[in-house]
Order: C-alpha cells, then sequence, then structure tokens
C-alpha cells in the first residue's frame, strides 16, 4: 500500500496561503534528495550510472540545482530544456538532447553546449549534419515495434508511436553516422510510461543489451552507453505498491553480467530518464474550495482547474486528494472536484468518496510533482500557479511566482486598437 502522507501541517499551508495565494504548487526538497540517492544506490554497480532527469516532468531551475548537487544529469527535448539546463551549469555529456521533429536551432544549441544528440529518425543524420554538424559522439533511439509489447494510453503501444528506428533503419544509422566522422556511440529506446511492473524494464535491458551485442558483432560498433529511458512509474492509488528500484537493478545486473560482460563488452555505461518517479509523490497541488454546487450531481469547484493539474481531464488520471483538517473524517460523500474552465472535463476526481466538503477548506492534491504544473497554459485567460520548495529546515523558498495578467498580455500590442 502507498500511504499517503503530508510533509507539511495544515498551520503551515494557512500560513503559505497567506502569503502566496492560492492554488500553488509545493515540492518537498528532503523527500526529492532521499529518492534521488535512493535510485544511485540501487543502480551503485552499474559502470558511471548516470540518471538524466527528465526536464520536462518539472522545469524549474531550482530542482534541477537540487538533483545536480545529487549528481543527476538532464533530459533534454526542447530549446527552453537546454537553456535551463545551461542556467544551472549542467553541460556537455551530462545532458541527453532526445527530441522528434527537431528545429535546426535546437540541434546547433545541443551541439554548443556538447550534450550527447539522440536521433530519433534515419533521416534526422542529413539533417543534423547540414545545420550543425555530426558530433563525434552519436545515439540513436530505438523503436522495437511490434517485437515488444508494451504500450499504455500515455505513450501508446511502439508500434504505434512516432518516436525511434526500427531495427533495420537502426544498423543503417550507425553505419551511416561513422562513415560520416562519428568515433563514439550510445543507443536509447523509451516504450513505456508509469509502468509499476518491475519486469518491464528488466525485459527492456535485455532487449537492449542483445542489441548492443547485435550491432557490435555485425558493424564492429562497441557502444559507449546504453539508456534504458524511462517510466518507472508511481503509486498514485493508495492501494498500488511502489515499484521495487532495488528488484529491477537485480534484474537488469543478471542481465548484464549474463549479456554484456559475457561477450566481453564491458564496461558499457548504465543511463536511464526517470522524471515522474523522481519528482512526482514529492509534490503536491494545493487549492482552495470555492463553491459547492448541488443539481444531479455534487460538485465541489476549487480556485484551480485542469490548467494547473492536466493529467485527470487528460488520461482520466486518479490523484489522491486529502482535505486538510478532515483526514480522519469519514468518507460518506460523493463529489465530483471540479476547476473553473469552459470545459466539462476539467475535472480532479469524478464521483470521489471524500469528507463532507466546505468551501474555504484546503484541499490537497498528491503526485503532482511531475507533468503538473509543466503541463500548465493559459485558456480561458487561467494563470498559471506557483511554485514553491519546502526547504529542509521548514522554511518555504518561492522558485515561481505565479502569472499575472500583465505576462498573460506581454505579447500583445495593444497600442494599435487605439
Amino acid at each position: 500500500m502507498a500511504e499517503k502522507k503530508l510533509p507539511f501541517t495544515r498551520e503551515q499551508i494557512e500560513a503559505i496561503i497567506k502569503e502566496y495565494g492560492s492554488p500553488f504548487h509545493i515540492y518537498d526538497e528532503s523527500a526529492i534528495r532521499k529518492n534521488a540517492r535512493r535510485l544511485k544506490e540501487a543502480f551503485s554497480w552499474a559502470p558511471e550510472f548516470k540518471e538524466y532527469f527528465a526536464v520536462k516532468a518539472t522545469p524549474n531551475p531550482y530542482i534541477l540545482r537540487v538533483l545536480q548537487e545529487e549528481g543527476f544529469g538532464a533530459d533534454c527535448s526542447s530549446m527552453a530544456e537546454l537553456v535551463l539546463a545551461e542556467k544551472v551549469h549542467i553541460l556537455g555529456e551530462e545532458i541527453m538532447f532526445t527530441s522528434n521533429n527537431t528545429p535546426a536551432p535546437e540541434y546547433r544549441k545541443a551541439k554548443e553546449l556538447g550534450a550527447i544528440i539522440n536521433l530519433d529518425d534515419i533521416s534526422h543524420i542529413d539533417y543534423l549534419e547540414k545545420h550543425a554538424g555530426i558530433p563525434k559522439l552519436i545515439s540513436f533511439r530505438y523503436n522495437p515495434g511490434s517485437m515488444r509489447d508494451g504500450g499504455n494510453a500515455i505513450i501508446g503501444k511502439p508500434q504505434e508511436a512516432k518516436y525511434g528506428l526500427t531495427k533495420e533503419q537502426l544498423f543503417e544509422a550507425y553505419k551511416l553516422a561513422r562513415e560520416k566522422g562519428a568515433e563514439r556511440f550510445g543507443i536509447h529506446t523509451m516504450i513505456i510510461s508509469n509502468e509499476l511492473d518491475a519486469r518491464y524494464f528488466i525485459e527492456t535491458a535485455v532487449m537492449m543489451f542483445k542489441l548492443v551485442v547485435e550491432i557490435y558483432q555485425k558493424l564492429g560498433i562497441r557502444m559507449e552507453f546504453v539508456n534504458l529511458g524511462g517510466g518507472i512509474g508511481i503509486p498514485y492509488r493508495p492501494e498500488q505498491e511502489e515499484v521495487s528500484l532495488e528488484t529491477i537493478s537485480q534484474g537488469v545486473k543478471e542481465a548484464y553480467e549474463k549479456i554484456i560482460v559475457a561477450n566481453g563488452l564491458v564496461p558499457l555505461k548504465i543511463a536511464i530518464e526517470s522524471g515522474r518517479m523522481i519528482l512526482g509523490p514529492y509534490g503536491y497541488l494545493i487549492a482552495t474550495v470555492l463553491h459547492k454546487k448541488e443539481i444531479y450531481k455534487n460538485y465541489v469547484g476549487l480556485d484551480a482547474c485542469m490548467a494547473n493539474l492536466m493529467r485527470p481531464a487528460l488520461y482520466g488520471a486518479y490523484h489522491h486528494i486529502t482535505i486538510m483538517g478532515k483526514e480522519d473524517w469519514p468518507c460518506d460523500y460523493i463529489y465530483d472536484v471540479t476547476g473553473g474552465l469552459c470545459e466539462n472535463n476539467d475535472k480532479f476526481a469524478i464521483d470521489r468518496a471524500l469528507p463532507r466538503m466546505d468551501i474555504g477548506d484546503i484541499v490537497v492534491i498528491h503526485d503532482a510533482g511531475a507533468h503538473g504544473h509543466a503541463m500548465g497554459f493559459n485558456y480561458n485567460g487561467k494563470l498559471r500557479s506557483a511554485e514553491l520548495l519546502l526547504q529542509p529546515d521548514g522554511s518555504v523558498k518561492l522558485i515561481r511566482r505565479a502569472e499575472e495578467l500583465e505576462d498573460l498580455f506581454a505579447t500583445l500590442d495593444f497600442s494599435g486598437l487605439e
């Protein structure tokens, strides 16, 4: 069971609301650091193990700095994410640049920073050469297609996903990249998202290690690293069990010894690019009840909306909800918990059993540390909320202020209407 504890008290949150207003996202720095160290310890056996934190999950420089201090690199997929990494001095091969349908300026920026460029398609070799030049170290993203089961509502089935190269293309790509001057090589895959079954990750490692051996045997190209991607899930529901990092690590280690060590291809560096597992459980969306409505159903309206947390509307995802001060009350009311957008899917929960809710109640939406604030938007003119960092000494640091109307209108020139 995943116990849904809170790292703060009602009194603390009331004081924060008094200073900053609500809604806001708040992240637990101590828990983030502890979790980061747990991951590194689990894979301490692996040669030069590297976690490239998926910047897309929580693109805030203060979060990146915390993870950099824990030895993490950055998995980037856009110009903005590259610049965020640069701003906190995550540079060179501490950056893995994995993108798709990539514009030329982004390739140039990645090359300028010395990032590992991970190409998504064989046609991108010529495009990269033309616009940025072929780097000495290059990687390709593998899509195994129907050769491997997997996929879910978030990332889709591999054979239906837009990402990566087929196996046949992969061999051609490495040959072509070598002909064009590449001297060092890596390989990457990402075929599952938010998965709680450790076997998927072990099977992925087996698949990729065998591919590394086959590429070496057929092309004479020796991989420096294999990036096994992300996708380690978190227990959004209280009844779910957390993925055992130790189980994953042990399975990957056994596969490494049986395949990589046995074929004399050590050292092969192991990398992953987790985002959700690193930050998800340690971020919370705090909101306040504004209205209650009783028609055909019972509705509770918050000052937050899906612009603050899109996952329930986008995926039908479950996020646990705590009503502060009512943790021990019976959950004997059924509510739809909604926001204020002019969209009927603007709901954080549907037919959820909760304690009686009253106007002014403080609502905590759990597991919002990844793909929460990051997926915000301005539809209906909604303004994105602040981000706060709960520091180890109990103090709170504002790491992103809330948007104001002036921010929303900054790209408009009203003078032309006068």
